[in-house]
């Protein structure tokens, strides 16, 4: 058994997919109209046949409390691998984005939490 999917909630597809491509620098896998919103998923560049993560429109009702408390708590919606934590924090700040979490050595983690401009708080870690 593999995860194959993971979603995170997003308030607008549009803005979602020009930030995860765009800034994150995933690329776009599927992209199908499901009436008003889409099937829409990225991957990493590094894994493109790997888990994809869907953009996952906030219709239902139960969404925007759930990540609305999330947010306030300071709870990423998900997390991200990367090589360089310290590296990658210096590219997205550059880049315009906000973080919450400035990059923290934790002892086998290294992470940083950043804003996804579309109602999470994502969290990019190094494992040591």
């Amino acid at each position: 058994m593999r995860i194959h999917l993971s979603s995170v909630f997003v308030d607008d597809q549009d803005k979602a997919l020009r930030f995860y491509t765009d800034v994150l620098g995933f690329v776009k896998k599927a992209d199908v109209p499901l009436g008003e919103h889409r099937w829409l998923t990225v991957v990493s560049p590094e894994d493109p046949d790997g888990t994809e993560l869907v953009l996952e429109p906030e219709a239902h009702p139960a969404v925007k409390p759930y990540k609305t408390g999330l947010a306030a708590d300071g709870v990423p919606a998900t997390s991200f691998a990367v090589d360089d934590v310290f590296a990658e924090f210096d590219r997205l700040r550059a880049l315009g984005v906000r973080f919450t979490q400035e990059p923290q050595d934790l002892g086998p983690v290294i992470t940083a939490v950043l804003d996804d401009t579309c109602g999470n708080v994502i969290q990019i870690a190094q494992y040591t």
